[in-house]
């Protein structure tokens, strides 16, 4: 059977070359490991339970997670976890059953052999992690990032100018420059960033033809029609027709990736559809995929999408990774005490006649409960009072208020 990813559920999977290093590199059967196996259904339970959980919670029309990413950032910070919150990331994200040695070695297997899988597909996988240089990595957690997940450890100083182009340079450069700033700003009392980027680009195995590109009716949600730029191909491409929805699949460079679309019959709409989303549906309708001559027309479509993945992970089971009651022991040497502020997730799509072009970026913010580790940012932007006072006898010599500043 061909190996199916879906765009609806934007697990997005590719193929390129990667720098040498001493990255974790041996094969693993997919399809025969029964580990491997099990831990890649839970990777994809995840994915539509993530999926489920932004559609749910967005009020935008076009949007696009890429679960591979979130899973790969995430996997990286499990590494750092223990006691209830390790318990947690298990539950979450399908890795109940596994020891982390196993987690660790089945994700750097299937890393490497999403870059190889189809040469005539671009995919490129770059993770990183990113440390407040008054913070030293401890060395099990840093050696297994860096050898299972191929990350690049970086100790920069925070606080100085220019700390949050870095870290956003390394993600435009990794994205091919479809994603950029990403980080606003560092608050205070962060530790660490823990940073995965995934860029793809995959020509049609059937190209569209231009010629037959133009304008093509679409109803939008509320009812409404308009004209939108579409494109056409005849093809022999894999169909099937389920209750809720008809399902077409489109295939990339070789026939190793694909993207399905999964088009509501008249009488449904997309949550009925979301709402049938798991592992076992989507084998279910993927086996009964057959080839069929058909003519597909479709519309072109671009956008970008960016969310805060708290209250989604949250809603999963994670919250206890938010709070001041995480355990993340494992991570550095100076403190205990870390938890996960944000998961900043954002993505890129653009499908025309040639082919898709996606990115996405997962970060972790992991910081420190205790905010004394670097300045604390203050901004005096309304009325105050002051104190000028002689310490050694603890005279207050004046006090005062200013209301409106000025000279």
């Amino acid at each position: 059977m061909k190996k199916l990813f879906i765009l609806f559920a934007t697990v997005f999977l590719f193929s390129s070359c990667q720098k040498e290093t001493d990255s974790y590199t041996p094969a693993i059967d997919f399809k025969g490991d029964k580990k491997a196996s099990q831990l890649i259904a839970g990777d994809n339970e995840f994915a539509f339970e993530l999926f489920k959980e932004v559609h749910n919670l967005t009020d935008e029309e076009n949007y696009m997670v890429s679960p591979l990413s979130v899973a790969i950032a995430l996997g990286m910070t499990y590494n750092g976890a223990d006691g209830t919150t390790k318990t947690a990331f298990e539950e979450t994200l399908g890795f109940s059953g596994f020891t982390r040695h196993e987690i660790n070695e089945i994700h750097g297997a299937l890393i490497n052999h999403l870059l190889k899988a189809d040469p005539k597909v671009t995919f490129e996988i770059a993770n990183s992690i990113w440390v407040n240089k008054n913070y030293t990595l401890l060395t099990e957690f840093s050696d297994s990032n860096s050898y299972y997940y191929n990350a690049d450890i970086n100790s920069i100083d925070f606080y100085e100018q220019g700390a949050v182009d870095i870290i956003n340079n390394w993600i435009s450069d990794k994205t091919h420059e479809k994603i950029t700033e990403v980080l606003d700003a560092i608050p205070p009392a962060t530790v660490m960033y823990l940073i995965n980027a995934l860029y793809f680009y995959g020509s049609w195995q059937y190209e569209f033809d231009t010629k037959m590109s133009g304008p093509m009716n679409f109803t939008y949600d509320d009812g409404s029609t308009a004209k939108v730029d579409g494109m056409t191909t005849t093809a022999g491409l894999a169909f099937v027709n389920e209750e809720k929805f008809t399902a077409i699949e489109l295939p990339y460079g070789n026939d190793k990736f694909s993207m399905v679309i999964m088009l509501p019959r008249s009488e449904y709409n997309i949550e009925d559809v979301i709402d049938e989303l798991s592992v076992e549906s989507w084998g279910n309708w993927t086996a009964d995929l057959s080839e069929t001559e058909i003519t597909l027309n479709m519309p072109k479509f671009k956008y970008e999408f960016k969310t805060l993945l708290n209250d989604h992970l949250t809603n999963m089971g994670l919250g206890v990774a938010f709070g001041g009651g995480a355990e993340f022991p494992l991570m550095v040497e100076e403190s205990q005490d870390l938890y996960i502020s944000r998961v900043i997730h954002k993505t890129f799509i653009d499908v025309n006649e040639e082919g898709t072009e996606a990115a996405a970026v997962t970060v972790v913010e992991m910081v420190n409960t205790s905010v004394g580790d670097g300045p604390l940012s203050v901004t005096i932007d309304r009325p105050f009072l002051y104190t000028i006072r002689e310490k050694t006898s603890g005279t207050l010599v004046f006090m005062g208020k200013v209301g409106r500043p000025g000279v």
